[in-house]
């Protein structure tokens, strides 16, 4: 009989070498569908794990036995199927927030999306001038459009707008003071602090007022030999009620062209089109900024103008001359996929209001309502067809949010679809929607798991139903 010294290594000696298992079968299988290299890794870690636990237990002083072949050749096959699935993957978004940042915000228009496709399977004229046969731009497959749309005399287009507020400030104001409202000191999502970008940016920040209220005597009063610009940065994800004044683009432009110095707008969303008739009020447009005379304007490409990720900067033309001499503007430049989904978006804006309904950001938001509803029904008929007798499926009325760092206060009416389980809670049955291949990612409030159908696409609802039925025909755990 083994002594207790010896029992450790007799039952290592029982799990199966990565060679032995690789010659299995059911492994041979797998490695006809998947690259051998992780399933190499796969093995590895899973005998890797069995010894460990196995040595876990006896220092314990737990009598054990290592897993049979079987046990350990379905984990193995769990593991690959797992590490197969690419890590950035589709998800269907049944929050309600339209411009997710988690979820990867602006879905791209059918028209964007053929522009991605030829550009990133050919070659193209980046940088080309087919006409001169010479090197070209790449800014001008998109200047011409903003500055069309947008009413300003030059443009400049950078990987996101975090990039063209660095971009600006160190190209104005470098080792010089930027002069900015208390209340305009925003933090957005991922820490990203305006006077952290302005301090890498290397201008210096210059505060005046106070959280709820600055007027224009406050900006007159700080403006000195060192003062480079005068900022005014929108408030894209909160609001301030109450007692509260602050200084309007238009005075700031007004007094800073008194004084002579440049005026600075960062937008954050840059809607180009009036959200006002669907009941979005306060948020302004591009076009309304550059006709108040500001010499530079800063705005996302992936928030309300609905195309990828990208960070525009609009306005006068000897400024945007010298941000594109900036060194910095290589670094930050916009990449070819990026620059052929916003060109085919900004031409779409082009084409009016017939248009602006293929842009998926703006057809969620404007969406009516009563469609929204007979979505959400569909839904419910199809999930409650399959459902478990202990699993309630209701439809009812809710409130969606834009998202993004736009329109903060603004909820729009919306149908959900509403589950609720006697045998499991809530927070169990949206982590298995979750899980599910594509995710639903839902929400939860009142102990019910919501899906909202206003940011579920049309064409996602018989996905959406054949996903989640199974799970809620489960009387197991989900």
């Amino acid at each position: 009989m083994a002594t207790p010294e010896q029992q450790p290594g007799l039952l290592l000696r029982q799990i199966p070498s990565v060679d032995e298992v690789l010659h299995e079968p059911v492994v041979q299988r797998i490695l006809e569908a998947h690259p051998r290299w992780l399933v190499v890794e796969a093995v590895r870690e899973t005998l890797e794990e069995c010894r460990q636990k196995l040595l876990t237990l006896l220092r314990q002083g737990v009598e054990t036995t290592p897993p049979d072949l079987s046990t350990l050749l379905s984990e193995i096959s769990l593991r690959v199927l797992h590490r197969a699935r690419p890590s950035l993957r589709r998800v269907i978004n049944a929050t309600g927030v339209i411009l997710h940042t988690n979820l990867g915000r602006a879905p791209l228009s059918p028209e964007a999306q053929a522009r991605v496709q030829e550009v990133a399977q050919y070659y193209s004229t980046l940088e080309f001038d087919l006409g001169q046969g010479t090197r070209g731009s790449r800014q001008l497959h998109v200047e011409g459009l903003f500055t069309r749309l947008t009413g300003a005399e030059a443009a400049l287009t950078v990987n996101n707008n975090a990039a063209a507020v660095l971009l600006s400030i160190n190209t104005i104001a470098e080792g010089r003071e930027v002069i900015v409202s208390r209340g305009e000191l925003i933090e957005i999502g991922g820490s990203f602090r305006v006077p952290d970008v302005m301090r890498k940016a290397g201008g210096t920040l210059r505060e005046v007022g106070t959280t709820n209220r600055t007027h224009p005597k406050d900006y007159e009063e700080a403006i000195g030999e060192r003062t480079a610009l005068l900022l005014k940065v929108h408030p894209s994800n909160f609001h301030i009620v109450g007692f509260t004044s602050e200084v309007s683009l238009l005075e700031l432009v007004t007094l800073g062209r008194q004084r002579g110095v440049p005026v600075m707008m960062d937008m954050g969303s840059g809607a180009l089109t009036d959200l006002t008739p669907f009941g979005l009020t306060g948020e302004p447009t591009v076009q309304e900024a550059v006709k108040t005379g500001v010499d530079l304007i800063t705005f996302s490409g992936d928030k309300l103008l609905g195309g990828p990720q990208a960070g525009i900067c609009v306005g006068r033309k000897t400024l945007i001359e010298r941000l594109r001499k900036n060194p910095l503007a290589r670094a930050v430049r916009i990449d070819k996929l990026s620059l052929a989904a916003l060109e085919a978006t900004l031409r779409v804006y082009l084409e009016g209001e017939k248009g602006l309904a293929t842009i998926p950001t703006l057809a969620m938001i404007t969406c009516p309502l009563e469609q929204i509803r007979q979505r959400a029904e569909r839904v419910r008929e199809g999930l409650q067809a399959q459902a478990h007798p202990s699993v309630r499926v209701t439809m009812e009325e809710q409130r969606s949010e834009v998202g993004g760092g736009a329109l903060p206060t603004a909820r729009l009416p919306t149908y959900c679809v509403a589950l609720q389980s006697t045998q499991h809670p809530p927070h169990r049955l949206e982590a298995a929607l979750r899980r599910t291949d594509p995710a639903v990612v839902g929400r939860i409030k009142e102990e019910k798991v919501l899906l909202d159908l206003r940011t579920v696409q049309d064409e996602e609802v018989g996905l959406l139903i054949g996903t989640i039925g199974p799970i809620l025909a489960n009387t197991v755990e989900p």
